[in-house]
C-alpha cells in the first residue's frame, strides 16, 4: 500500500494540497474507495462526509466537475438548468482521464492536468452545499486507495467552486 504514495497522481495531489494551504495528510486505505460508501466505511464516517468528484461533459465539450456529498446523486436536470445549458453529458473513462489526468475512482477536486487550451480546458467546478454541514469532509487524492481530509470552505477556496444544491 505504501506504493500508492509513489503514484504520480497522488504525488501531484499531495503537492497541490500544500500549495493550496490544505493541511490534511493523504490517508491510504487498505480497501478501495471507488465509491462514497466504500470510502465512508473504510474511514468510519458518514457517507455524506465524502466529497465525491463527479465529472460531466458540458454541451460545448468542456469538463464539469461536481464535488458532491457522497449521500447525494447529482440531479443532472437541476444542474443543467442552473448552468443555463440544455443538458449534461455523461463522461466516459477516457474523457475523465484526459480532462483530469486521473482515472475514475481516484479523481480529486484539484490537481487536474489542464493547460487552459481548447483541447484541454480548465473545468467548470460546482460544489454541493450539503457538504457545508460537516466540519471535515474527505476527498480522493488521485488513487482509489488515497483520500485526504479537508473542509467545505477549503474546497471552495482551492477549486474556485460555485456552491449549489446539486441533488437530494
Amino acid at each position: 500500500m505504501e506504493d500508492v504514495l509513489k503514484n504520480a497522481s497522488v504525488k501531484r495531489i499531495t503537492a497541490e494540497m500544500h500549495e493550496r494551504g490544505i493541511n490534511g495528510e493523504v490517508t491510504i486505505l487498505s480497501e478501495s474507495a471507488r465509491s462514497a460508501a466504500e470510502a465512508a466505511a473504510a474511514l468510519g464516517i458518514e457517507v455524506g462526509q465524502i466529497a465525491s468528484s463527479i465529472v460531466f461533459k458540458l454541451p460545448d465539450g468542456r469538463p464539469l466537475l461536481v464535488i458532491t456529498s457522497g449521500a447525494h446523486r447529482v440531479d443532472t436536470v437541476l444542474v443543467a438548468a442552473s448552468l443555463g445549458v440544455e443538458k449534461l453529458h455523461r463522461a466516459d473513462a477516457d474523457f475523465v482521464k484526459s480532462a483530469s489526468g486521473i482515472s475514475i475512482g481516484g479523481v480529486s477536486p484539484f490537481g487536474w492536468q489542464h493547460d487552459g487550451s481548447l483541447a484541454n480546458p480548465e473545468p467548470v467546478v460546482l460544489i454541493d452545499v450539503a457538504l457545508a454541514a460537516f466540519d471535515v469532509v474527505w476527498a480522493a487524492a488521485g488513487h482509489p486507495h488515497a483520500v485526504f481530509p479537508t473542509t467545505y470552505e477549503e474546497l471552495i477556496k482551492s477549486t474556485n467552486a460555485q456552491p449549489l444544491t446539486v441533488g437530494d
